[in-house]
């Protein structure tokens, strides 16, 4: 690299990009600084809210994402008719096209910019602490999807996890959730048996 010869010699081409670097971190720090702002108002008003309960008891939430999928689910639980219908609202449901003989499926393209982002990201968060997690992340991988599409899978079967315990009005367990796997005879228990 040292030895490569300059793309121009130029002043005129070279002198502006050199600033371009310093002045586009200096925008940056502008939202950064208002996110951090917004973490900080925001933090207070969750650990008061009466469902924070919630969403502190999931895994790999933290202090993070537990205020943001608090604010995604919101204090009204009408607001959801059902778990299909947050996933919708979210932006995490895949939409069906259908063109002659063939269907595919696809992402969303209108979806809410924070919702969609907060579920996905937490998911991929979730894989560390939730074992069920990894092992739903391990078979769509084995059928060949990439990782975040494995992810998405993931925030959506999560989502309807989530519609279940804000209805229900009881913190998410893990044993819980593998005892109902069990029951219904999934294949990801006998999977994470198998793994164990």
């Amino acid at each position: 690299m040292q030895s490569a010869p300059p793309l121009t010699t130029d002043a005129g081409g070279s002198a502006p990009h050199a600033l371009l670097g310093p002045t586009l971190v200096a925008q940056l720090r502008v939202p950064w600084q208002a996110l951090a702002d917004c973490a900080t108002a925001s933090a207070p008003g969750a650990q008061r809210h009466p469902d924070c309960f919630l969403f502190q008891a999931l895994p790999g939430a933290g202090p993070v994402f537990a205020p943001r999928l608090l604010v995604a689910f919101g204090a009204q639980r009408a607001r959801s008719a059902s778990a299909a219908a947050l996933q919708k609202e979210a932006g995490i449901a895949p939409v069906t096209a259908r063109s002659g003989k063939k269907s595919w499926g696809h992402w969303r393209l209108q979806g809410p910019t924070c919702l969609r982002p907060t579920f996905v990201t937490w998911a991929a968060e979730s894989l560390r602490p939730s074992c069920w997690a990894q092992v739903y992340d391990q078979q769509q991988r084995a059928k060949g999807q990439a990782h975040q599409a494995a992810v998405r899978a993931l925030a959506f079967t999560w989502s309807r996890i989530l519609y279940r315990c804000g209805q229900e009005r009881t913190p998410y367990d893990e044993a819980v959730y593998l005892q109902a796997l069990h029951h219904r005879g999934s294949a990801l228990i006998h999977t994470l048996a198998k793994a164990s």
